[in-house]
């Protein structure tokens, strides 16, 4: 039964969403805070959230399901596991944050921040 297991379906086909969140997590670990639509940061933060607590494991199984998840850029999950994770290592969750910018000019998309705390 599907009871409670909704997702965030961006009105994109699975392949097509997965690219895009792997492509969203990669930036966001890169540059530590990205622009985006609030449908997309909603989608993204709880997809984020589970890769930073596999950082915070910090073993070899860990590190190989992030490298899947990331696209085997090997200098982002360095980065997330060295410099990144260790930062949470006394947090039980909520590392990121959606800042509210307002309307996007051309379609009026609510455009937001989406940051590490």
């Amino acid at each position: 039964m599907r009871h409670a297991k909704q997702r965030h379906k961006l009105s994109r086909d699975s392949a097509h969403r997965k690219a895009m969140l792997s492509t969203m997590s990669r930036q966001l670990i890169e540059h530590e805070r990205i622009e985006t639509t609030q449908p997309k940061a909603k989608a993204l933060k709880p997809e984020f959230e589970k890769l930073i607590t596999l950082a915070k494991r910090g073993d070899l199984h860990a590190r190989r399901q992030a490298l899947s998840r990331l696209g085997q850029d090997k200098f982002i999950v360095h980065k997330l596991f060295e410099e990144i994770a260790p930062r949470y290592s006394n947090r039980n969750g909520g590392y990121t944050r959606i800042v509210k910018l307002g309307p996007r000019r051309s379609d009026s998309a609510e455009m937001v921040f989406l940051e590490l705390v």
